[in-house]
């Protein structure tokens, strides 16, 4: 599977954006899909996942602000990230995984090339 993400750019505080990520290859509809993000002098942080059945899982930080869908037939998954904050500042990578677990940066094997976002206060 290889992933590439779109959508990344510089916001001010409350706005929105939505990232992309297109998947190719076969059998996307079996992966579940996460997005990660770092921070310059972070580590790598759980974002949101969807299973391959749809179902949703995010980090505290983003709940309630960030939502992730979607599309088997378009082998393609979405962040809607709406009041962003500053603190959201990061790259934002795509992953692909069908590992059991599939809440940290470990157990996904496929990742996207990364798309930066930047939120001005």
């Amino acid at each position: 599977v290889q992933l590439q993400a779109f959508g990344g750019g510089l916001v001010h505080t409350g706005d929105s954006l939505r990232l992309s990520c297109a998947a190719s290859g076969r059998m996307f509809r079996n992966y579940h899909m996460g997005w990660f993000r770092q921070a310059p002098g972070k580590e790598r942080e759980f974002v949101v996942a969807i299973n391959r059945s749809g179902g949703t899982r995010y980090a505290d930080s983003v709940k309630g602000r960030f939502t992730i869908s979607r599309d088997n037939a378009k082998n393609t998954v979405l962040l809607q990230m709406n009041s962003l904050k500053p603190e959201d500042t990061a790259v934002y990578y795509c992953a692909a995984t069908n590992s059991v677990v599939y809440y940290r940066p470990s157990d996904y094997v496929y990742w996207g090339q990364g798309t930066q976002v930047t939120v001005s206060s």
